[in-house]
């Protein structure tokens, strides 16, 4: 599985709570096009709730679903100026105390 990381920045007034419920459903449509052990496998994903980031791999075919199903739901849901995403070439940290990183589902 190859990196091709997105990261994700929401605004202060977007409550990072949302964001995190915005990316479970992304992965819950992932699974809905690719199976869930396969989203199991190959999915990747990091969330900073304190910091309201979000980094998706998007080295697999599963984990570019995830991107683009994510980013039109986030365009959706909280507005197209409401956060940035720019790919970026080195992993996350693993979980600390402020996010979570997950390996699979």
């Amino acid at each position: 599985m190859s990196a091709k990381l997105y990261r994700y920045q929401f605004e202060p007034e977007i409550q990072a709570q949302e964001v995190e419920e915005t990316l479970h459903l992304a992965v819950l449509a992932a699974e809905c096009l690719h199976g869930q052990s396969r989203v199991r496998l190959d999915a990747s994903y990091f969330m900073d709730t304190e910091k309201r980031i979000c980094v998706i791999n998007a080295g697999t075919d599963v984990g570019r679903d995830i991107v683009r199903i994510f980013t039109g739901f986030a365009i959706r849901e909280f507005g197209e100026t409401a956060f940035t995403v720019r790919r970026v070439d080195r992993a996350p940290r693993p979980e600390t105390k402020e996010g979570r990183a997950h390996e699979g589902h």
